[in-house]
């Protein structure tokens, strides 16, 4: 078995409550989290620009240098373009007891801009699969979108598989979109309020897993500063690797 320390946030463009947008700020906070509780695997959302080009907007050199965490979209065919740090404002980082062994870009349906970041790391004895994205807020898009991730899985290595990021599903059980019917396999995680910030009400950042892969523990961070950061809390989650094999539908 091998453990993985996830996290995610939806760091809002580094706007904070008050309207203000402060980059150094959200890595301040950031640093503050990652130094209290260590993460193999970090995927920020809403981390780029909002229009196109989707221009960097965090300090990705400071983040490295304090943490040891690696951007995954060093090769820019792994971001929307030259001048952006992730895709569509998606970013991953990695600690180096992961090691990148490629990845994907996969855009996905609707009228706003959404895409799914794919990538394969190898741990100490297991590869597994990352499926880092910030879906639609419409429930009926989310199941497109995940259909269309889950033919792209079906194509591909079976793997244990994470799905991360903004995940925008207030269900706590998880939602229709991340069942074995529409992806092919089922995604199952615990549900943590994380959104709205200043009182959290609905589950809508996750971390979940797919085949031999469990997640066994989730939290959401208590530093009463966080929520004046963002209009999302961040989420830390550990998840198992090896957990038996994978099903899927015919």
């Amino acid at each position: 078995m091998s453990t993985v320390e996830c996290m995610t946030w939806n760091v809002h463009r580094c706007r904070g409550r008050d309207g203000i947008v402060a980059p150094d700020r959200t890595v301040d906070a950031l640093l503050d989290i990652v130094r209290e509780t260590p993460a193999d695997l970090v995927v920020l959302t809403e981390a780029d620009g909002e229009l196109p080009p989707y221009g960097a907007i965090i300090d990705l050199d400071r983040v490295a240098t304090a943490t040891g965490l690696a951007t995954a979209h060093a090769d820019v065919s792994l971001r929307w373009g030259e001048g952006s740090h992730g895709f569509l404002g998606t970013v991953v980082l990695h600690g180096s007891k992961l090691e990148l062994m490629g990845g994907h870009l996969l855009d996905l349906p609707g009228r706003y801009p959404r895409g799914a970041t794919i990538l394969t790391f190898r741990c100490p004895s297991h590869v597994f699969r990352v499926v880092a994205t910030h879906l639609s807020l419409w429930q009926a898009l989310r199941a497109v979108q995940m259909r269309a991730i889950g033919q792209y899985l079906a194509r591909h290595e079976v793997l244990p598989t994470l799905l991360i990021g903004d995940l925008n599903e207030w269900r706590p059980w998880g939602g229709f979109a991340f069942s074995e019917v529409v992806v092919g396999q089922s995604f199952v995680g615990p549900a943590r309020r994380s959104f709205p910030a200043a009182m959290p009400l609905l589950p809508l950042d996750r971390i979940m897993a797919a085949g031999p892969a469990k997640v066994v523990a989730a939290s959401i961070p208590s530093a009463p500063a966080l929520r004046r950061m963002s209009d999302h809390l961040p989420l830390q989650a550990t998840v198992l690797l090896g957990q038996g094999p994978r099903s899927r539908s015919g």
